[in-house]
């Protein structure tokens, strides 16, 4: 994990392996930096960015070496695209992808980089987008290799009434936690099952100085506290599933509780209807909402947010043995409800609705709820944009607006009152899964049905699915990494801070 340090020095004495400057504009192509570039590479700039034909599409890099008037071995030029703000400067979804892709190409040893900015946000999307780019997952390697504990430095034209620093430590918090929740997505399922995730937690809440606190409900206290979702779906494998409850409180009791509950299927074979092999390469992300949760709830205990928040992970692994769920099983969640299993491949509803209903029974102020949860919602918005549902207008809209401002794409869908007659059962309660049409509507319709207190009224709750974002199957672009990519941390942590 490299470290963020704030510029104290001119371009001109920086002296370190690399330095990364912006490059703008189409007649002529500029190179723009956070303070004005010396003369002599401003000159020089202005004489070959024609010459090497450098494009200014966001995160398109060109490497220059030995530029005159800097120390720096080599200059790394990043493209920060045609759009504007009201203030003229770049969107910060612009500079956090430059600032990641940037790093990435920088290669190995210190960097430094001067893009410009107008404000904090600003300065913290190009902090939080060096250290994303930086990203490498080497855990598995035999031989990893160098580790990147590497500084990276960022130059800055706010002044100290602007506390950059302290920017910079925020973003380094945010980064953090948005890198272990990446971790944990890239860890090989047969390392990473309930109880490793479990004893993951307990470590990192051990380190936090009372910040943070856990409970673990094993698999006989599941059974006993009548969690038949969780329960069902875990028990094909041979490794059994887990709640941990995990919570940050301030010290002042006058504040918002959000509960915050993710689905942790460590693995997903699809159980008895199994899916097909090229299905499963990437299943052992289907814990990315549970990790998404874990990160938050740290980060936010890190950052001592002005907000309880408690995290409720639904552990499970999906497996097709001999003792595993069958279609047509009625089984009874924790608030009551019998629910007729219709298809084993829809199991991340079910861990969720117990999580839901045990949040429920602390009488948050809100609940919110991350999943890699339908196929159907990355049909409807593709890789990179997750969907937000809810039972409150309101707090679905405060939702999308925290992802606007953590540059991660998210877009509302509706929970339509007709599609609602399709979970209808003959057997029980309701049925957990309805036909193909607008799957990703009918899983939201079915967990809405658990955002409710133990007296039948509602909670106000927004879901997440995050299916398409949480893992990124192609190569690594802007500041995302092939692989996980710790989706919903960042929005999640933008809502709370919000909140008061």
């Amino acid at each position: 994990m490299p470290s963020l340090i704030l510029g104290s020095r001119s371009l001109v004495a920086w002296s370190g392996r690399t330095l990364v400057i912006g490059v703008a504009g189409s007649d002529p192509v500029t190179a723009v930096a956070s303070t004005e570039l010396p003369k002599t590479t401003a000159k020089h700039l202005d004489q070959v960015l024609p010459v090497l034909e450098v494009g200014t599409k966001v995160g398109a890099t060109a490497t220059l070496p030995a530029v005159p008037g800097l120390k720096a071995d080599k200059v790394v030029l990043v493209g920060l695209g045609d759009t504007r703000t009201d203030e003229g400067g770049y969107p910060t979804d612009a500079l956090r992808r430059a600032a990641g892709a940037a790093v990435r190409a920088a290669g190995k040893g210190s960097v430094a980089i001067s893009l410009p900015h107008t404000d904090d946000s600003d300065l913290a999307a190009i902090a939080e987008g060096a250290v994303s780019g930086d990203y490498t997952f080497t855990a598995h390697k035999s031989a990893p290799g160098e580790t990147q504990d590497r500084e990276i430095t960022v130059f800055s034209s706010l002044g100290r009434a602007s506390a950059p620093k302290d920017v910079l430590d925020t973003a380094a918090t945010v980064a953090r936690n948005v890198a272990w929740a990446r971790d944990l997505v890239n860890t090989a399922p047969n390392l990473l099952y309930p109880q490793s995730f479990t004893e993951q937690v307990q470590e990192v809440a051990k380190a936090s100085s009372g910040k943070l606190t856990v409970k673990v409900l094993d698999d006989k206290a599941l059974v006993e506290g009548g969690f038949g979702g969780i329960v069902g779906v875990g028990q094909g494998s041979s490794r059994p599933p887990r709640i941990v409850t995990l919570s940050y409180a301030p010290r002042s009791k006058k504040v918002p509780h959000v509960a915050l509950v993710g689905k942790g299927i460590t693995f997903d074979t699809g159980g008895v209807c199994i899916k097909p092999s090229a299905g499963m390469t990437t299943m052992k992300s289907d814990m990315a909402g549970a990790a998404a949760v874990a990160a938050t709830v740290v980060a936010a205990a890190e950052l001592e947010l002005p907000v309880a928040v408690t995290g409720y992970l639904c552990l499970a692994e999906n497996m097709p043995g001999g003792n595993a769920q069958r279609p047509g099983d009625v089984v009874t969640m924790r608030n009551g409800t019998t629910v007729e299993i219709i298809d084993t491949d829809a199991e991340g509803r079910m861990v969720l609705a117990d999580g839901m209903s045990l949040a429920a029974e602390s009488d948050p102020d809100q609940i919110l709820d991350v999943a890699t949860l339908t196929g159907a919602c990355v049909v409807a918005l593709g890789p990179k944009i997750f969907g937000v549902m809810g039972n409150d207008d309101e707090l679905r809209e405060a939702i999308t607006e925290a992802a606007d401002r953590a540059d991660e794409e998210s877009w509302p869908l509706p929970l339509p009152a007709d599609l609602r007659s399709g979970l209808d059962s003959a057997v029980a309660d309701i049925a957990h899964k309805g036909d193909r049409w607008g799957g990703a509507l009918t899983a939201g319709l079915f967990l809405q049905e658990f955002a409710k207190d133990t007296d039948g009224e509602s909670i106000p709750w927004a879901h997440l699915d995050i299916a398409g974002p949480s893992f990124n199957e192609g190569g690594p672009w802007g500041h995302v990494p092939k692989g996980g990519t710790g989706v919903a941390v960042g929005t999640l942590l933008e809502h709370l801070a919000n909140l008061v």
